[in-house]
């Protein structure tokens, strides 16, 4: 039986930003609350926005192939990206209006679809995803302070320096790698 109401929980984050980059996401049953798909892959190097739209991307991907038109709440832990899909904040920077499109399109295949900001203690599933995915790049082990947390828009309770979208040696949003057909 195909859920009618899914929970998308995404996370991606970079080691160093831009750095070794990496998404997971995760699809449940609203009401069960049972697994019904995770995704999780490396990216290259990329920013850690980057990293947050490549894991949305994935989840939404994944519950449109589960449940076409199914209804579909995203909790992430991006305040950025919450906010930038949710038509509440402009998608100010270049690298990251392709990233938003093809979000856009692929909440296309579901029916109404939310978007909910979550402390990082509550997306721990697919926040485990991405951190596997970046271990498995080569990454260091280890998130750093902040990780996962939009530059210029800290999430509440998280440290550390904003972080900063283009810096030099930045390979953009579209060098992707990861299961095949999910780019």
């Amino acid at each position: 039986m195909t859920a009618s109401r899914l929970v998308i929980e995404a996370d991606g984050g970079s080691r160093g930003n831009p750095g070794t980059a990496g998404y997971g996401a995760v699809v449940r049953d609203a009401v069960s609350g049972e697994v019904l798909a995770e995704r999780s892959g490396a990216i290259g190097r990329a920013t850690n926005n980057v990293a947050e739209y490549s894991g949305l991307l994935a989840g939404l991907r994944a519950a449109g192939e589960l449940a076409p038109g199914a209804t579909a709440e995203v909790r992430m832990d991006s305040k950025l990206v919450v906010e930038q899909m949710s038509g509440r904040w402009q998608i100010k920077h270049p690298d990251l209006r392709p990233l938003a499109a093809e979000a856009r399109q692929a909440a296309r295949a579901l029916g109404r679809v939310t978007y909910t900001w979550v402390p990082r203690e509550r997306n721990k599933h697919a926040d485990r995803l991405a951190n596997e995915a970046m271990d498995a790049a080569g990454g260091r082990a280890g998130r750093p302070n902040g990780a996962g947390a939009p530059g210029g828009a800290r999430a509440p309770g998280r440290t550390g320096a904003p972080r900063r979208m283009g810096a030099p040696g930045s390979t953009g949003p579209r060098q992707h790698s990861g299961p095949p057909g999910l780019w």
